[in-house]
């Protein structure tokens, strides 16, 4: 992949086919993407304006500046009876000369994306980003305002780019008496659609994937805490805290 980079954005090209659906038709589709890396933590998708359906696009008259992008044209997007009002945008002088002629649509305005023939959720994969499950005999003790709530040998550990391990715990080895199921669920677009769970009264500290994505099977059905908000204790030693974006 080729890569540039203009202050705190790179730009890479992507060979995977890449689809956004609006209205149940293809909005884009190209095999020439664009990951954009607009903010640290995952890319987006741009796609050459030569592999989008110009009448999905209409023109607002208005723009929207980037520091680092420029001045991007604000488009609607239409397609049979949908409307996504100003979705895409397109930076023709943008500083950035690579995207340049290219189309960024707005994910959680379209209907699907696909790479390939498979779909993703939330936002676009980070090529650098690797997911691994590995089964662990480690004890594992979870913790909330001083009350055991989980407490196992049977750790499915998941360790992901940038992220600090998460322990995935059999059912069995939970005080499910302890957990109240909430509304929230999220998406991710490694591991798929999860559950959350709030513990003595405080709001998703657990969470769970009933039918993960297929590179993420091995966690189907376990429970996971943050181990930012609560206490871990592993081989009885009590983990420090880690600072994320969750915390």
């Amino acid at each position: 992949m080729d890569a540039g980079n203009r202050g705190r954005v790179r730009v890479e090209r992507t060979a995977k086919r890449v689809r956004t659906y609006l209205g149940g038709r293809v909005v884009a589709d190209t095999t020439s993407a664009l990951l954009v890396w607009e903010v640290p933590y995952y890319p987006t998708f741009y796609f050459p304006l030569t592999d989008v359906d110009e009448a999905a696009l209409k023109a607002t008259g208005t723009t929207k500046h980037s520091p680092s992008r420029g001045d991007a044209v604000v488009h609607t997007v239409t397609s049979g009876t949908a409307e996504a009002a100003e979705a895409a945008l397109a930076y023709p002088d943008s500083p950035l000369e690579e995207i340049r002629g290219h189309v960024r649509f707005d994910w959680d305005a379209m209907d699907a994306w696909f790479e390939e023939d498979e779909q993703v959720y939330f936002h676009a994969r980070d090529p650098y980003t690797r997911v691994d499950i590995l089964p662990s005999s480690r004890h594992v003790r979870v913790e909330v305002d001083g009350v055991t709530v989980a407490d196992s040998r049977s750790a499915r550990i998941l360790f992901e780019t940038g992220l600090p391990a998460r322990y995935y715990l059999p059912k069995t080895d939970v005080r499910l008496d302890l957990l109240e199921h909430t509304d929230t669920v999220t998406h991710c677009p490694y591991k798929g659609s999860a559950e959350y769970w709030s513990v003595n009264g405080k709001k998703d500290l657990a969470w769970s994937y009933p039918t993960p994505l297929p590179e993420s099977e091995r966690i189907a059905g376990l429970v996971a805490f943050y181990n930012e908000k609560l206490d871990i204790y592993i081989d009885g030693e009590l983990e420090e805290r880690p600072k994320t974006k969750f915390s």
